[in-house]
C-alpha cells in the first residue's frame, strides 16, 4: 500500500499544477492528462465530449456482474483561483504536511485517490484475478457550474439506478450521504416610472421586490425541520433593477437560491414565491411579477439500508480504527445529481479534506487525509470486487 500512497500525494500534486478553473481554462488539459494515465492500464477507457473542448472520461474493469458496478465518480474542474492568496494557487506547495493550492480538498485530492484505488484494482484484475462486480472511474465535467457532465453521464447510461456510486468531496472523516434541494428561481418585477417627487404616479418595482424578499425570507424560516438535514434557508444572490435615483424603478430581477429539506419541496416553493407576489402586487399597486425555476435538484435522505453505506462504513471503520460519523453534504454533488435523478440509495460522498476550506484562497489538504481516504477507497473496491 505505501506505493498506492505516495502516488495519491504526488498524484494530487501534479493534478494541482493544472489548471482546470471553471470558468477559466476548464478541464481539457487535466482530461487529457487523466485519459493518458488510465489508457497506460488494461482496461477500456472513453472520452466523451460534453461541451466543445471539454471531455468526460471513463474506464471500466468488467466484472463478472455488470449492474451493479462499483463507481468512482469524481469532477475534474475547480472553481476560479480568486484572489488572496499567499502561495502559488498551481503550486501544489507542501507546508507543514499540507497540500497547497486550488482545488486541493474540493477534489483533486479525491480525484487522486480514486484514480490510485482504480489502478490498484486494474493490475489485480490483470494479474488473473476475475471481479465480482465491475468497477467504474469516471472523470466529469462542470460540476461547479450546472453540472452537465453528471447529466450527461446519465444520458449515456454510465451509471444506473442500481450502481454502487461515491464521490470523494471533501467530508471532514465522515461519510455523507444526504443532501439538501436546491431550488434557484429568477425574479422579475415590472413597474411604471414616474419622477421621484411624484411616486404615486409611479409603481415602484424595487419596492415591491422588497416585499417579495421579505415575504419569501419569512416563510422559509418558517419551514419544518429535518433530523438530519437541519433548516430550509434561501439567499437572494443577486438583485439588479432601476436607473437614477430621481426615477421610479420600472424594472428589478432577483436571483433567489434556496436550500430545502423534507418535506418542504420545490412546489412548497414555488407556493411561498406565488404568495409573496400577490403580496406584492397589493402593497405595491400597478406592479406585475413572474418568476422563472432556473434549477430544480431534489432533496436526498438517508437509507439505512443501503449496500453502499454498509460497505463504506466497515472499510473506513477498518482503516482508521475508529467509529466514522454519518452525516449529510452541505452542497450538491455529483452523486446528489444521479441519485435524485435515478431514485438511487447508493450515492454517497467520502474523501479527504475539509468543505470549509473550499473556494477560499490558500485552499489546501493534509497528507494524512489523502493517506487515509486512498487506504479507505481500495480497501472498499477490494471487499466489493474480490
Amino acid at each position: 500500500m505505501e506505493n498506492h500512497r505516495s502516488d495519491a500525494t504526488l498524484l494530487t500534486q501534479n493534478l494541482i499544477r493544472i489548471d482546470s478553473t471553471d470558468p477559466g481554462a476548464y478541464e481539457k488539459n487535466i482530461a487529457e492528462y487523466i485519459f493518458n494515465r488510465l489508457s497506460s492500464l488494461p482496461v477500456p477507457v472513453i472520452k466523451k465530449e460534453v461541451l466543445p473542448g471539454r471531455y468526460n472520461i471513463m474506464a471500466k474493469i468488467k466484472g463478472e456482474i455488470d449492474d451493479p458496478a462499483l463507481v468512482y465518480i469524481c469532477h475534474m474542474d475547480t472553481v476560479t483561483i480568486g484572489d488572496g492568496w499567499t502561495t502559488d494557487p498551481l503550486g501544489a506547495e507542501v507546508i507543514n504536511g499540507s497540500i497547497y493550492g486550488r482545488g486541493a480538498c474540493d477534489m483533486k485530492s479525491g480525484l487522486a485517490c480514486a484514480l490510485s484505488a482504480f489502478s490498484a484494482m486494474a493490475k489485480e484484475a490483470a494479474s488473473g484475478k476475475i471481479p465480482r462486480h465491475s468497477f467504474v472511474f469516471i472523470g466529469t465535467v462542470d460540476e461547479e457550474d450546472f453540472m452537465r457532465g453528471v447529466e450527461d453521464v446519465i444520458r449515456e447510461g454510465w451509471v444506473t439506478e442500481k450502481s454502487f456510486i461515491l464521490d470523494t468531496e471533501p467530508t471532514n472523516g465522515q461519510i455523507q450521504v444526504a443532501h439538501k434541494g436546491r431550488t434557484w428561481f429568477e425574479v422579475t418585477v415590472t413597474g411604471v416610472t414616474a419622477h421621484a417627487s411624484t411616486p404615486w404616479k409611479g409603481a415602484d418595482a424595487i419596492a415591491a421586490m422588497a416585499e417579495i424578499i421579505s415575504s419569501i425570507r419569512r416563510r422559509i424560516g418558517e419551514c419544518p425541520s429535518h433530523e438530519d438535514l437541519g433548516i430550509s434557508t434561501v439567499t437572494f444572490g443577486q438583485i439588479e433593477g432601476g436607473y437614477r435615483p430621481y426615477v421610479v424603478p420600472d424594472q428589478c430581477k432577483v436571483w433567489i437560491d434556496m436550500r430545502l429539506v423534507p418535506p418542504t419541496d420545490t412546489a412548497a416553493a414555488i407556493s411561498i414565491v406565488e404568495q409573496a407576489i400577490r403580496e406584492a402586487a397589493v402593497a405595491v399597486p400597478g406592479i406585475t411579477a413572474s418568476y422563472e425555476i432556473t434549477g430544480d435538484r431534489p432533496f436526498i435522505e438517508k437509507d439505512e439500508s443501503s449496500y453502499l453505506l454498509k460497505a463504506l462504513k466497515a472499510a473506513a471503520e477498518e482503516t482508521t480504527g475508529k467509529t466514522v460519523p454519518v452525516s449529510y453534504f452541505p452542497g450538491y454533488t455529483d452523486t446528489a445529481v444521479i441519485a435524485g435523478k435515478l431514485h438511487n440509495p447508493n450515492c454517497m460522498s467520502y474523501g479527504p479534506g475539509d468543505l470549509e476550506l473550499a473556494h477560499k484562497p490558500d485552499e489546501f489538504v493534509p497528507c494524512e487525509d489523502i493517506l487515509r481516504c486512498e487506504e479507505v477507497l481500495t480497501r472498499l473496491a477490494r471487499s466489493i470486487l474480490f
